[in-house]
């Protein structure tokens, strides 16, 4: 396989087939192969993964909201399909069983990200895989597990609504709110890596795979399951307060003159902190703000006091006043003026998107946000640009397939 990467990458050794499509799995993959794993994206040959036909699209000409030049990539698959080669396989034609298990026998770990019972019904579920190589992870994405009813289809803005996540954001009374990023798409392949990593540690004792699974409803309430939005009802605390956070005030989001700054005041010396910065260091001796559970008790009377007192400011004196004082403050920045910030730019954590035939744009993408004292992260220089793109070197150099049966393969739209 092609690659600019050297071998201090941690998974470095260790191959990936990826039958992934969209997000949730791609994204999964996509980290396994930032932290060094080969990674070969198997697409159907009739269209290929969804991603590759969502706007908007990058070329020679800059962005553009449709497809007017063969060369121009949409962004989903520039940047969830980095580090990975590509190759084609119809697994609903006769002999694509064989093939697949050439593949599958000289790989560590399968991904896949099916509907429940889809994965079985291909012929390409964990009980084949594990019968052609015991020593697989095999790792499967879903939205609700998969001993879901077979074919139960999820989608991000679904999951957010039966998670519970919608109502946790907004104000009392208000609609809920979707999210802003597909939370639910991106935290299940989180765990789902983490699971591949766990096994294929057990792997190193016991000598045999294993299957991981993991629902992207059970990811995401589980997260939503860490405020305890039981007892606060109890207690009669609002639990749904949008910008800030009542049972820790001050705790939030407050206006300027010309922006939006979040303020973190929860214990005595920052509150103390917060009111010298106001120009009102008597709220301290305030029976209604002097302590914090006062202060939780009478949070919304505190929050329009700041309020009050932020909106008077520009952004810049804001922060320069809770800064002095020591009060932990940040501006509410635009995504954009996050994914350029210097200290991010400079982990790669953030990281241009480069077209493979243009170059590098002036836009930014997500990198892998992990450091390691003596190893590395990173993609191998690599990206199916074109569908059944690295199919000769996978069978032919890998498999070793031969021109004539890569040349019946072909004819017979296996690959």
């Amino acid at each position: 396989m092609t690659t600019t990467q050297t071998d201090d990458r941690p998974l470095a050794g260790i191959r990936v087939l990826d039958l992934t499509r969209a997000l949730a799995g791609p994204y999964a993959t996509l980290l396994l192969a930032g932290l060094g794993a080969e990674v070969i994206k198997l697409e159907d040959p009739d269209g290929g993964d969804l991603a590759r036909e969502n706007s908007p699209y990058l070329g020679k000409d800059g962005v553009t909201v449709g497809r007017a030049d063969p060369d121009d990539v949409s962004f989903s698959h520039l940047t969830r399909s980095r580090g990975k080669s590509g190759i084609t396989l119809d697994l609903k034609r006769e002999g694509a069983g064989e093939v697949f298990a050439d593949l599958v026998r000289g790989c560590d770990v399968v991904v896949e990200n099916f509907t429940a019972g889809t994965a079985a019904r291909l012929g390409v579920d964990h009980a084949t895989v594990a019968a052609i190589n015991p020593r697989v992870v095999y790792l499967s994405l879903s939205g609700f597990g998969q001993d879901a009813k077979a074919g139960s289809k999820a989608m991000d803005v679904l999951v957010q609504a039966l998670s519970g996540v919608m109502y946790t954001s907004g104000e009392p009374g208000e609609p809920p709110v979707r999210l802003g990023i597909p939370v639910a798409d991106m935290l299940a392949p989180v765990f789902g890596v983490i699971g591949v990593l766990a096994a294929l540690e057990r792997r190193h004792r016991t000598g045999t795979g294993d299957w991981v699974d993991v629902s992207m409803l059970g990811a995401l309430t589980s997260f939503v399951a860490i405020e305890n939005w039981g007892a606060m009802a109890a207690a009669g605390m609002e639990a749904r307060t949008g910008r800030t956070v009542h049972r820790l005030s001050p705790f939030g989001v407050f206006e300027c003159k010309d922006g939006w700054v979040a303020v973190v005041a929860v214990h005595d010396k920052l509150a103390t902190g917060l009111f010298a910065a106001m120009g009102s260091p008597e709220l301290g001796a305030d029976p209604r703000f002097a302590t914090r559970d006062a202060r939780v008790a009478h949070a919304v009377e505190l929050e329009a006091r700041i309020e009050d007192w932020s909106r008077t400011c520009t952004l810049a004196e804001a922060l320069a006043a809770l800064e002095a004082q020591g009060v932990p403050a940040a501006p509410v920045r635009t995504p954009e003026e996050a994914l350029t910030d210097p200290d991010t730019l400079r982990r790669q954590e953030s990281v241009p998107v480069v077209h493979p035939v243009h170059g590098p744009s002036d836009l930014h993408t997500a990198g892998i946000p992990i450091t390691f004292t003596e190893a590395t992260t990173g993609f191998d220089d690599v990206l199916p640009l074109h569908l059944g793109q690295h199919n000769e070197q996978v069978y032919r150099d890998l498999l070793g397939y031969d021109d004539d049966r890569l040349r019946d393969l072909a004819d017979r739209g296996v690959i």
